[in-house]
């Protein structure tokens, strides 16, 4: 592990004071826990500015609402215990569900809305006259930790969330740039792209979190549009490399070497691109003038379609590439977002659109609700004094790790740790606190743990351990303006939390024994069922969704697929599958522009894509593409090639992306392919 850096102790140092001021005012205004207000700092801390502020304000919506149904609830069912606890657990878990549909930062008020109805309400079911003052004093609480923390946050040397954007932005384009110059030069033009290139499109994960926090730092809210462009186009680039990959490895592909002047062109583009965030977007225009030079008027054998093709794809990619360099700095200038003219305007970017395995989602927030339940239907059985503890530490972990394939890894540290918390605090409470006196003191005693704990934060591995640590210790010391702790009451508290936890870790593991496998083949299947809807007819005009839904699978499917071994799996080409999509509405869009027979030949072609994706689906498995798919796609290439005008070029390029996708190894369809009018060719004009 490195040694922290001066911006993790910056961010610790800050962080500290936040909480130390917060803790400071609850204590003067002599609020009944102001160790929430403490807490609260390190549950939204973040080294960006921006990103305080974001987390900050969904808190305190999510504890305002939890708050609000904590005042509802107890008091209608305060004397039907059985009902409470369905009430509670139908809550934490409807409100869990929707935060796992949402997928941005926004989705924290929903979760923290559900968990929050068990934390203020159950204590207080003994008492139910009090809990209007408990839910006010908690939100008042956790709204002066918010408020100290985004204060501290946006006037001590604050991060921008706009130089957070720059660096992940630069960091993408460098690797997309890594393997656009592997293919240029020959290294990566591979039939299937490796696992470590799709990974590229996981990564875009990490920047939409960033775009989403924009608006929350008033030095980004001009370049939000801007930042939404470049991530759409980002997305596009990946399934474009993928095929010029395809086609380069196809002119290769009879062991004969590519044109030099193919290749003398591919290597100023690829000098180009791996200059990365350095280079010019001026220079795209000279660039394509030399494609269009290259670019085949009339194709005459499949080599020169895959040539075409292979050119096409390159000039898009140049196109995109401009338009990337030239966003990316509008956004670090901070230019305001006005009218903006991209170079590629070939096909609609990618729209942000997302994939959600709804049949998971609604298990893992079942399987909350059934656990919330069960530990509810104990402590009423046992007449536990402490139970309340056990019940919300159970809907709290279940919620935190329910849209992970599997939580109990992170439930079983979560309980180690609520341990060590434990015994830190006991140290505080009856070794060190009854000795100080002073506020000043109290601030130095705290400063050692937390300013430690502070450092790992900003690090994304112990991020989570570090934060449960600082908010459990701040909870279990359960400062108050007055010293007066009762031994015995701290240990029932304590241990009621652990095992609360230790229940979650064991409902965890009978309930939810499979892993990531389980959510990779779900996602697989999603996309073939996606492909053969399309290829069916369905979602003609739905092509920049579909190729969003079908990138962002593929950012889910990644990691997955890194973590199994499963040879079926590892078959899958992400970008491969995207590619067939495209040239699936490539081919829908214009088959009614083309004559009859052609036509009919191109939905020949159409059906036999969306049987064998059926079949997929039947058999649960890759399976061969049929000999008839073949025919019928041969067929269709030399019916559209005979096709004038741009609408038969593009059925040809679509039809030679699908062959390449499903029969990359057959010989390519022998006789050809000029187009002709009346028994005469006819030179089609390059676009």
């Amino acid at each position: 592990m490195n040694l922290p850096s001066w911006r993790d102790w910056l961010f610790s140092a800050k962080a500290f004071l936040a909480s130390m001021l917060a803790l400071y005012i609850a204590l003067a205004f002599d609020l009944p826990r102001p160790y929430w207000a403490m807490a609260a700092v390190y549950v939204v801390a973040n080294p960006l500015a921006g990103a305080t502020s974001s987390k900050g304000l969904y808190r305190a919506l999510g504890t305002l609402l939890g708050a609000s149904a904590a005042v509802f609830f107890v008091p209608i069912f305060v004397n039907a215990p059985e009902l409470l606890s369905l009430v509670v657990a139908l809550w934490t878990g409807c409100l869990l569900y929707i935060s796992m549909l949402d997928r941005t930062p926004r989705s924290y008020v929903f979760m923290l809305a559900g968990y929050s109805l068990p934390l203020i309400a159950l204590p207080e079911v003994g008492t139910p006259e009090a809990i209007f003052d408990v839910a006010l004093a908690r939100s008042e609480e956790i709204i002066i930790g918010i408020t100290c923390a985004s204060i501290v946050g946006a006037v001590v040397f604050p991060t921008s969330v706009g130089t957070a954007l720059s660096t992940r932005i630069s960091a993408w384009l460098d690797d997309a740039a890594g393997w656009a110059g592997e293919i240029l030069r020959g290294e990566g033009a591979l039939p299937a792209t490796p696992l470590r290139r799709q990974k590229l499109a996981a990564d875009i994960a990490g920047l939409d979190l960033v775009i989403s926090q924009l608006s929350y730092d008033a030095a980004t809210r001009d370049v939000i549009r801007h930042a939404r462009e470049l991530r759409g186009r980002l997305l596009m680039l990946l399934p474009l490399l993928s095929s010029l990959a395809d086609r380069l490895h196809a002119l290769k592909d009879e062991k004969q070497a590519l044109p030099p002047d193919l290749a003398a062109l591919l290597a100023r583009v690829a000098d180009w691109l791996t200059q990365g965030r350095g280079g010019e977007p001026e220079r795209a225009e000279a660039l394509v003038g030399d494609i269009a030079t290259l670019r085949p008027t009339e194709p005459a054998d499949w080599r020169a379609l895959i040539l075409a093709s292979a050119l096409d794809r390159l000039q898009e990619i140049v196109d995109l590439w401009s338009d990337c360099l030239t966003l990316k700095g509008d956004i670090e200038r901070g230019r305001h977002a006005g009218a903006w003219r991209p170079r590629f305007r070939h096909r609609r970017v990618v729209a942000p659109a997302r994939h959600y395995d709804y049949g998971l989602l609604l298990f893992s927030a079942g399987s909350c609700v059934l656990a919330t339940l069960i530990a509810c239907a104990f402590w009423i059985a046992s007449g536990w004094a402490n139970g309340a503890s056990a019940v919300m530490m159970t809907a709290v972990a279940c919620s935190f790790f329910a849209a992970m394939d599997r939580p109990a890894p992170f439930i079983r540290m979560m309980t180690f740790w609520s341990a060590v918390s434990l015994i830190v605090s006991g140290v505080y409470l009856f070794g060190i606190l009854p000795h100080v006196h002073e506020f000043e003191m109290l601030v130095l005693v705290f400063a050692p743990p937390f300013l430690l704990l502070g450092i790992l934060i900003p690090r994304p591995q112990f991020n989570m351990l570090a934060m449960l640590l600082a908010v459990n210790t701040a909870s279990f010391v359960a400062l108050q303006n007055r010293y007066g702790v009762d031994f015995a009451l701290f240990v029932n508290e304590g241990l009621a939390a652990v095992s609360g936890l230790g229940f979650a870790l064991v409902w965890t593991l009978v309930t939810r024994p499979f892993g990531a496998e389980l959510a990779a083949r779900r996602l697989v299947r999603a996309g073939w069922s996606d492909l053969a809807e399309t290829a069916a007819g369905a979602r003609r005009q739905d092509q920049e969704r579909l190729a969003g839904r079908m990138l962002d699978r593929l950012g889910q499917l990644v990691p997955r697929l890194a973590a199994i071994e499963d040879r079926e799996l590892a078959k899958v080409d992400g970008f491969a599958e995207v590619r067939v999509g495209f040239n699936i509405l490539e081919l829908q869009k214009v088959r009614r522009r083309l004559d009859p027979a052609c036509r009919a030949s191109v939905e020949a072609v159409l059906a036999g894509v969306a049987e064998l994706y059926r079949q997929h689906m039947a058999r649960r498995v890759l399976t061969e593409p049929s000999a008839s798919l073949c025919a019928a796609l041969d067929d269709a290439l030399h019916r559209s090639a005979a096709q004038t005008g741009t609408y038969g070029r593009h059925a040809v390029d679509a039809l030679v992306g699908l062959r390449r996708v499903f029969f990359p190894g057959t010989p390519g369809p022998a006789g050809g392919f000029a187009p002709r009018e009346h028994g005469r060719p006819v030179l089609v004009a390059a676009e």
